[in-house]
């Protein structure tokens, strides 16, 4: 069973149009409304591969109580701790070149009593999962170190940790040692502070990471695939996709796919390639089922293309090539 931790859902509304006009009005093609936040989207993608969950989540408000029913609508065992604020909007606008425009709103401040509680509620849960994923920005007012106790906490119970967040609250969380991080490549340039140019630099940031108390890093690179470094290994993937839809929480989609498949090694990698390639195929953040999945088109490989070039602000979905 793998229990995700989201500290700042969201309701996530995805509009598709034919194009994004500045100051024009706007005739949707589609429209869908989603549970969303990093965590939320991987206990959605592991329930969509039949492998049992558990969402923690602080709820308030109508917002709070759609997302839980949509939740368990698609079979995820949802824990609420109830709050005061009101669970926020997001909203996303797709092209049908794959552009996304997001609008992502800042969330409630947890009080110290609601923190408290979430930490709590997690810890009451963590002698089950074999992971934990705590994944996404911190709401306002929650400590950057907050991931690291949670990361303690959950050692502590036996489970494993994968992180998926980034800035202070990855930095604050590395020391607890993590046993999977899982930075896109903006935020793994940011973590290390310099650019990245090429999977060599990619590598060598990893690595710096894995020095900071990192146990394995996942690193997703757009188009360029994806990268592990960890105890089994250094590994690079691709995965060919013809139509990009929509990147929104292919990542998280990934990262399922990896704790899936144990959460270590070249397998896991590939699994989690197939899942974020599947992703953004799909239209807002719908997560993919095993129908979806193409892993006869995955390449995973230790002879490392180090001069291939990376672009953090690629916008194309983990997997992608």
């Amino acid at each position: 069973m793998i229990l995700t931790v989201t500290p700042n859902p969201s309701l996530d509304r995805t509009y598709e149009v034919p194009s994004l006009g500045r100051g024009a009005v706007l005739r949707a093609t589609g429209e869908r409304v989603d549970p969303g936040g990093k965590g939320v989207n991987v206990a959605r993608a592991v329930a969509a591969a039949g492998v049992a969950t558990t969402a923690v989540l602080p709820l308030g408000g109508a917002p709070g109580a759609l997302l839980a029913e949509l939740l368990g609508a698609q079979g995820v065992d949802v824990t609420a701790v109830a709050i005061a604020g009101q669970t926020r909007s997001n909203i996303a606008v797709a092209e049908p070149d794959g552009t996304l425009t997001k609008i992502n709103t800042a969330g409630p401040a947890l009080s110290t009593e609601e923190s408290t509680l979430l930490l709590d509620t997690v810890r009451t849960c963590a002698g089950t999962p074999a992971w934990i994923a705590g994944c996404g920005s911190l709401p306002p007012a929650l400590p950057h170190d907050w991931y690291a106790d949670l990361v303690a906490h959950a050692h502590a119970a036996g489970a494993r940790v994968a992180l998926d967040t980034s800035g202070p609250a990855l930095a604050a969380a590395l020391p607890a040692r993590p046993d999977v991080i899982k930075p896109n490549a903006a935020e793994l340039a940011e973590a290390v502070g310099r650019p990245l140019a090429t999977l060599a630099d990619v590598v060598k940031a990893a690595e710096e990471l894995v020095g900071r108390g990192a146990r394995a890093v996942l690193a997703s690179l757009g188009r360029h695939g994806q990268l592990l470094v960890g105890p089994e290994g250094t590994f690079h993937g691709t995965a060919p996709v013809t139509t990009v839809r929509s990147d929104v929480g292919a990542g998280d989609a990934s990262l399922a796919g990896f704790l899936i498949a144990g959460g270590a090694g070249p397998a896991a990698l590939a699994c989690a390639l197939a899942h974020g390639a599947a992703a953004v195929q799909l239209p807002g953040s719908a997560m993919p089922t095993p129908a979806d999945l193409r892993p006869e088109r995955v390449r995973v490989t230790e002879d490392l293309p180090l001069d291939l070039p990376v672009d953090p602000t690629d916008p194309t979905g983990p997997g992608a090539a």
